[in-house]
């Protein structure tokens, strides 16, 4: 039987040191290799011209470089928004986007091929769970995307589809190789997590002392509406959700972002402002957090609108008015399949 090869790109420095070694050769190989899958982001072994051919042989033996190859892309003619559908080796399809904001460009990646958490309102749990990504599929959007585009990434969002949370191992080693100081080295407090609330996994992430922002999936104002729209929520009371993100906020000094997609009809009332910040006053007790309110993109499968721009201003001062720090997401890219998941779904769908 054939030994499977060793995802290399996957690997902290310190586990390429331990490989490296093992084969006979000198540690400072290692960080010469460590920098071409890094910074000069190679896709072929060859490549590596400063390495011996002996090296170079083994390493394309046993090890294998993950690259994602490109099927489609949409740009924006708004904003200039590109949303990028990505083929795995093995044959999935992810999504990943670049904003392009005045402070710099944004990465949104996908942390797994479909998603198992059903909510409601998404289009990314539609088609169910293919499989986690690894660390190296993880990096290579982010790479791919810069490779793309000539421009430097400057954050890093996991908020693309699948629950990163879901694929906890994974996500904690592709944001220790992202921030790492001899790769790309993007500041921590340039990358987002988001989760729809699996709280030990967010007691874990807290305890991993990274100086990320946590973005908790909220979009509703108590737990009944929340089980209407997320499965999750009969796994976790949100009094319990809400207990991990001041636990969050404890141990890392981040203030936790609150996500809520405002659903026209459904959640976008002034009753459910007032429930929104009677929960935020009462679970936080003070502890310092943002509202992120994300007019909801139309999913045809789903069957929720966005409310008119009057009642997404009325629903910001209600909250503003109670003392809540809150945003309204700037919409990027509605010329092109917004919601994610949309352009996966309309390929695998052919």
């Amino acid at each position: 039987m054939e030994q499977e090869k060793r995802d290399i790109r996957s690997l902290t420095l310190e586990e390429l040191t331990e490989y490296v070694v093992g084969l006979g050769e000198q540690k400072f190989r290692a960080k010469q290799i460590y920098q071409w899958l890094h910074l000069k982001q190679v896709t072929d072994f060859d490549r590596m011209t400063n390495l011996p051919k002996s090296l170079l042989r083994t390493l394309s033996e046993e090890c294998v470089l993950v690259e994602l190859k490109k099927e489609a892309m949409q740009a924006s003619k708004q904003d200039g928004t590109r949303k990028y559908l990505f083929i795995l080796p093995d044959g999935n399809r992810i999504e990943s986007v670049l904003m392009r904001y005045k402070h710099g460009n944004s990465v949104c990646i996908s942390s797994q091929a479909g998603c198992r958490m059903g909510c409601r309102f998404c289009a990314s749990a539609l088609g169910g769970l293919a499989r986690g990504l690894t660390a190296s599929e993880m990096l290579e959007q982010v790479y791919r995307i810069g490779r793309d585009t000539g421009e430097r990434i400057s954050n890093v969002v996991v908020m693309g589809t699948g629950e990163p949370l879901d694929n906890y191992e994974n996500l904690v080693r592709f944001i220790r190789l992202l921030t790492d100081e001899n790769g790309l080295h993007i500041s921590q407090r340039n990358v987002t997590v988001s989760t729809c609330g699996l709280v030990p996994e967010m007691y874990r992430l807290a305890d991993e002392a990274f100086s990320i922002t946590l973005a908790l999936s909220l979009h509703a104002p108590d737990q009944e509406k929340r089980r209407q729209l997320m499965p999750v929520a009969e796994r976790y009371a949100l009094s319990d959700v809400m207990m991990a993100c001041r636990y969050y906020f404890e141990q890392t000094g981040r203030r936790v972002t609150f996500e809520y997609s405002l659903m026209k009809g459904f959640n976008d009332a002034p009753k459910d402002a007032k429930a929104l910040s009677a929960l935020l006053k009462r679970e936080l007790r003070g502890v310092p957090c943002h509202v992120n309110l994300i007019p909801v993109n139309p999913v045809r499968e789903r069957g929720y609108t966005q409310p008119d721009a009057a009642d997404i201003a009325a629903f910001k001062n209600k909250l503003e008015k109670n003392g809540i720090n809150v945003t309204i997401r700037r919409e990027m890219g509605r010329d092109i399949d917004g919601a994610c998941g949309q352009l996966r779904r309309r390929y695998t769908e052919q």
